[in-house]
C-alpha cells in the first residue's frame, strides 16, 4: 500500500481549506441578506398575515460606495406591478435622451380647389404617446388653416410603424373597458379613451355631460337623470348601469348624484381598433370639415414629403406622466419606441432585447429583468430588489439623474403617493396588482443622506399591505435605524 507524498497531503489539505472557506463565504452572503426586518415593519406584516417570506427589501445609500443598510431577501426575484416602469423610463432616458420627441407628420398627395383639397391626406404615426385631443384638433386645424372645407378622397392613418400582435383588452382581467387595459399603437390618440365628463344640472333634473374628443359614428347621450335629492355619492359610475357593449353607442341606464358635483370617467370604448379613425373622422367635421371618402388605414406612398407635422412633448415630460400617474400604454409606447429607434424594428421582443443589451453593458452581475411589456401590467413580470436598487444607485448619480427624479411622485402630494401616510420626504414609484405590493424609489434621511429604497411585496394579503411600506419608508427617513 502506497503511502501518500507530502505534496499530495498538501494539496488535499489546501483545497479542502479553500472549499470551507468558500462554503463560509456562501453562507456569510446568504445570512447578510437576512437581516432582521425594522420592528415597525415586522409589526405591520403581523397585523396583515403577511409572512416576512413574501417580502423583498433593498435599503442603501445613494453612494454606491456606502454598504447597503438593509437587504431582505433582496436577491430573490419578484413581480413587481408597476415599479418596473422605472426599468423602461430611466433606460429610455438613457438610450433616446431626454430630449427625445415624437412627430406625427401629414402628408398631402391631391391638389387644392378652392376650398376642396382632391386627393388623399395621410397621417403617419410614429408611437407618440401623448397625441391628446388638444393636439389633434391643432393637427387638423392646420388642414382648416389653409383653406380646406372639404377633402374628396380619403384620410389615411398609417400605423406601420409598430409591429404589433393582436391585443385584447380583456385578456389581463376581464375589464376590457378600464383604460389601464388600453394596448399600445402607433397612432394612440387620446390613450384611446374616451372621456365622460358629467356637470350636475338641478334646476333640470340632470347632469349634463360633455366629451373630451368628438368621434364619428358613436351615438352619445347629452344627459342622465339625477338621483333623487340627498343621496350620497358613493359609487356613482356603478350608479349610472353604463353599457359600454356596443362599438357605435354608450347607454347610460342609471343615475347621477348631485352630491357628487363634476365629475370626468376615462373609458375605454369597444372596438379599440377603431378608435383613431373615429377620432380622426369626428375631429375633423368638428373643425368645419367635411369628407367625401373615408378615413381607413394604409401607408404613405414613398418620397412622399409632409406638409407639417405635430411635435409631442419632450420624454422628460413624458415620463413624468408615466411615473407619476402609472400610466401603462404610454410605458408599452415607450418600450416599442426604443426598438424601433435603436434596433429598427418597433416591437415588443425587439425591444425588450434592446433593453436587455443596456442592462447587461451596466450591471452584467445582475439578472436581466424581465420586463414583459415593460409597463408592469403582466403576472410573468420578474425583477430583484437588489437589482432595481443598484439600477437606482446607478441613475442617482448619472447624467439624466434631475429628469428621472422628477418624474416620480412626491410622498403626500402628487401622483399617486398623494394619499401616502408616511411621513417622510420621499421620491416613490408605487405598484399594485391582485397579490402585489411594490415601493421604489428616494427617501431623504434626517442627517442629510439620501437612500435608494425597493420593497416587492407578493401575497395574497399584499393588496393591503401599504401600512407596511409606509412604515418602511419612515424607518429610513430615520436614517435606516441608526
Amino acid at each position: 500500500m502506497k503511502t501518500p507524498s507530502l505534496k499530495k497531503l498538501l494539496h488535499s489539505l489546501c483545497a479542502g481549506l479553500l472549499l470551507a472557506v468558500s462554503g463560509s463565504a456562501a453562507v456569510l452572503a446568504q445570512e447578510s441578506d437576512q437581516q432582521a426586518l425594522p420592528t415597525p415593519v415586522q409589526a405591520a406584516l403581523a397585523r396583515l398575515q403577511i409572512p416576512p417570506e413574501a417580502v423583498s427589501i433593498y435599503v442603501a445609500p445613494v453612494d454606491h460606495r456606502q454598504p447597503a443598510r438593509l437587504t431582505w431577501r433582496s436577491q430573490e426575484a419578484r413581480n413587481p406591478a408597476s415599479v418596473m416602469k422605472l426599468v423602461t423610463t430611466y433606460a429610455a432616458l438613457e438610450q433616446l435622451g431626454p430630449a427625445y420627441v415624437w412627430r406625427t407628420p401629414v402628408y398631402l398627395d391631391g391638389v387644392m380647389e378652392g376650398g376642396a383639397f382632391r386627393g388623399t391626406v395621410y397621417i403617419r404615426g410614429t408611437g407618440d404617446p401623448k397625441l391628446v385631443s388638444e393636439r389633434l384638433w391643432l393637427l387638423l386645424g392646420r388642414l382648416r388653416g389653409l383653406g380646406v372645407q372639404v377633402i374628396v378622397g380619403d384620410i389615411v392613418l398609417d400605423r406601420s410603424a409598430f409591429a404589433l400582435e393582436t391585443h385584447d383588452p380583456g385578456a389581463f382581467d376581464g375589464e376590457p373597458h378600464r383604460p389601464y387595459n388600453v394596448g399600445p399603437d402607433a397612432l394612440l390618440i387620446n390613450y384611446n379613451s374616451q372621456v365622460l365628463g358629467f356637470v350636475p344640472d338641478p334646476a333640470a333634473g340632470v347632469a349634463r355631460i360633455h366629451y373630451e374628443l368628438p368621434l364619428a359614428g358613436v351615438r352619445l347621450p347629452d344627459t342622465v337623470p339625477l338621483a333623487p335629492a340627498g343621496t350620497a355619492c358613493g359609487d356613482w359610475r356603478a350608479s349610472l348601469q353604463a353599457d359600454w357593449s356596443q362599438p357605435d353607442t354608450v347607454r347610460l341606464s342609471g343615475v347621477y348624484p348631485a352630491s357628487c358635483g363634476d365629475k370626468s370617467w376615462p373609458v375605454a370604448l369597444a372596438q379599440p381598433q377603431r378608435f383613431a379613425h373615429r377620432a380622426v373622422e369626428g375631429m375633423w367635421r368638428a373643425l368645419g370639415g367635411q369628407l367625401t371618402g373615408q378615413v381607413r388605414d394604409g401607408q404613405v406612398p414613398p418620397g412622399l414629403k409632409p406638409a407639417w407635422e405635430s411635435q409631442s412633448p419632450a420624454l422628460a415630460e413624458v415620463i413624468r406622466d408615466i411615473n407619476k400617474y402609472s400610466n401603462n400604454v404610454m410605458t408599452q409606447q415607450l418600450l416599442l419606441t426604443m426598438g424601433k429607434e435603436r434596433a429598427g424594428v418597433g416591437s415588443f421582443a425587439v425591444g425588450r432585447q434592446v433593453l436587455a443589451q443596456w442592462w447587461q453593458q451596466h450591471w452584467p452581475q445582475e439578472p436581466v429583468p424581465q420586463v414583459d411589456n415593460g409597463a408592469g401590467l403582466s403576472r410573468e413580470a420578474r425583477i430583484s430588489a437588489q437589482a432595481l436598487g443598484r439600477m437606482l444607485q446607478a441613475a442617482w448619480n448619472s447624467p439624466v439623474m434631475s429628469e428621472f427624479m422628477s418624474s416620480l411622485p412626491i410622498a403626500g402630494l402628487d401622483g399617486t403617493l398623494r394619499r401616502s401616510k408616511a411621513s417622510a420626504t420621499a421620491h416613490l414609484k408605487t405598484g399594485s396588482l391582485r397579490d402585489v405590493n411594490a415601493l421604489a424609489g428616494y427617501v431623504d434621511g434626517a442627517s442629510g443622506q439620501r437612500y435608494a429604497l425597493v420593497a416587492l411585496i407578493n401575497h395574497a394579503n399584499a393588496g393591503g399591505a401599504r401600512p407596511v411600506l409606509d412604515a418602511l419608508v419612515d424607518w429610513v427617513a430615520q436614517d435606516a435605524g441608526r
